[in-house]
């Protein structure tokens, strides 16, 4: 796999990385993650994470009718910025209950690479309650596959870490309301 996609003879992103990226996750995910080199580093799980958003966001907008400059916005940064978050929280859960210590990068590009393929269909309405079941499944998958876990940890850091994620959204809720409310 590392030649097929050229992950290790250069650091530049091209379609054609994309292209086969996509092609080798959506064929045998288990294999794709298995064959991750420790050393991808973040620009092409980046790039792959950006293309998919920017697929994404502008098949959202098609269905925006009011403001869809800045929903389109709002969901290209959300899109970007969720695998960022969840795989930086999942790095603290892992290396607290797990004691594993793969990369950062490496794990990024787990979630950079279930999170882009998924992205392809999740603009679909009511998509959402398959891809987002099965973006979750290729992150642990990943994290049995690429970054030598137990199935029962990263179900375990995964649990937790969506917890995590939902707590803190959860405690803004006040603080959102409240601002609302000032600008009303």
């Amino acid at each position: 796999m590392e030649e097929s996609l050229g992950i290790m003879e250069n650091n530049r992103f091209t379609f054609g990385f994309y292209f086969q990226t996509l092609t080798r996750a959506l064929g045998s995910p288990g294999k794709f993650f298995k064959e991750l080199p420790d050393e991808i580093g973040l620009w092409k799980p980046f790039g792959f994470l950006l293309i998919s958003s920017i697929f994404f966001t502008a098949m959202n907008i098609l269905n925006i009718y009011e403001r869809p400059v800045i929903i389109g916005g709002i969901l290209l940064v959300n899109a970007v910025a969720m695998p960022f978050i969840t795989s930086a929280l999942s790095y603290i859960v892992m290396t607290m209950i797990a004691g594993k210590r793969v990369t950062y990068t490496k794990l990024f590009s787990v979630f950079a690479f279930a999170s882009g393929v998924t992205m392809l269909a999740s603009w679909i309405p009511l998509f959402i309650w398959i891809t987002e079941p099965w973006k979750w499944f290729l992150v642990a998958t990943g994290m049995v596959k690429g970054c030598g876990l137990s199935w029962l940890q990263s179900i375990l850091i995964l649990g937790l870490s969506i917890l995590i994620l939902l707590l803190f959204f959860w405690s803004l809720g006040p603080v959102i309301f409240y601002i609302k409310e000032l600008g009303s």
